[in-house]
């Protein structure tokens, strides 16, 4: 029966189908289509369980017989989402997949970002924001350690990589689907909204004059820009931030160097910031209740 796994398995890799979904992997053919391409038990089994906003990405699943058979969690999940579940030879899934070794299922997927508004109504006391970072891997990376530090929003301004590229989407191991994520933002008027909503807004540069360690310490005494919701910019792996866009923020953080590297990469660098925001959030929320730590756009 259609959409279920017994159903005829594919095994044509030149069909029109297999092409169609193939072609997901150029962003021309995702813009014409509206549509994205996710590969590989993880990234597939968020896809079929309802994101941020109660629903479902993944509008097809691919698999070979024996992938399906392994992961009926990923199946079932599917099914009762109403997301069609197609079985495939392990040539159709190759020719399908973005990847040299694919895992054996591919999903293809609906746009999951949103609006700014929409994602600060729903008042995150952590907000990533990338500022044009070009590199797939890197901006994968940060957005899988948002998720990981419980951010509520991701934003990608204008100039990011697109946030459904193949190698993106498999950088977040499924944290695409965890988070609301903005793409195409104006930074400037990013910024503006997270302020107006509460925010402080966090440029993370390695000369920046503030010191991450002494804003945890601020935060110990319930002080400080940490010790409410804090929305982080963060630049190019090269480049890090322009001039105009440390401006924008209401301090430059820089993450110490203890040993004897030069640097961090960004990702590291994202995790330490998120992750010291997150760490503060949740000793006021120990202390004082769970509002302590406050949300973008509380009272």
């Amino acid at each position: 029966m259609q959409g279920r796994p017994d159903a005829d398995v594919l095994t044509n890799p030149r069909s029109e189908r297999v092409r169609s979904v193939r072609r997901l992997a150029g962003r021309p053919s995702r813009v014409r289509a509206g549509l994205f391409l996710a590969e590989g038990p993880q990234a597939v089994r968020e896809a079929v369980r309802p994101g941020p906003s109660g629903t479902v990405a993944a509008r097809e699943v691919y698999g070979t017989v024996e992938a399906l058979a392994r992961h009926e969690d990923v199946v079932a999940d599917a099914l009762a989402a109403g997301t069609v579940v197609r079985p495939c030879t392990a040539e159709v899934l190759a020719e399908m997949a973005d990847t040299v070794t694919p895992q054996g299922l591919v999903a293809v997927c609906r746009p999951v970002d949103v609006p700014l508004a929409t994602a600060l109504a729903r008042r995150p006391a952590l907000v990533a924001v990338l500022a044009e970072v070009r590199d797939p891997g890197n901006a994968g990376a940060v957005l899988r350690a948002a998720d990981a530090a419980g951010a509520g929003a991701v934003v990608l301004s204008a100039g990011s990589v697109d946030v459904h590229n193949p190698k993106c989407v498999r950088s977040t191991a499924g944290s695409l689907f965890h988070v609301d994520v903005v793409v195409g933002a104006d930074l400037g008027e990013t910024v503006a909204s997270l302020r107006a909503c509460g925010a402080a807004v966090l440029a993370a540069d390695g000369d920046g004059p503030a010191d991450l360690d002494d804003l945890a310490d601020e935060a110990e005494r319930r002080t400080g820009p940490l010790a409410g919701p804090v929305a982080w910019l963060f630049g190019t792996e090269a480049q890090g931030l322009s001039a105009e866009q440390r401006a924008l923020a209401d301090a430059v953080v820089r993450v110490p160097i203890h040993g004897r590297a030069e640097s961090l990469n960004l990702a590291t660098a994202a995790t330490v910031c998120l992750y010291a925001a997150a760490r503060a959030h949740r000793r006021l929320r120990a202390d004082a209740g769970p509002r302590a730590a406050g949300s973008v756009g509380a009272p």
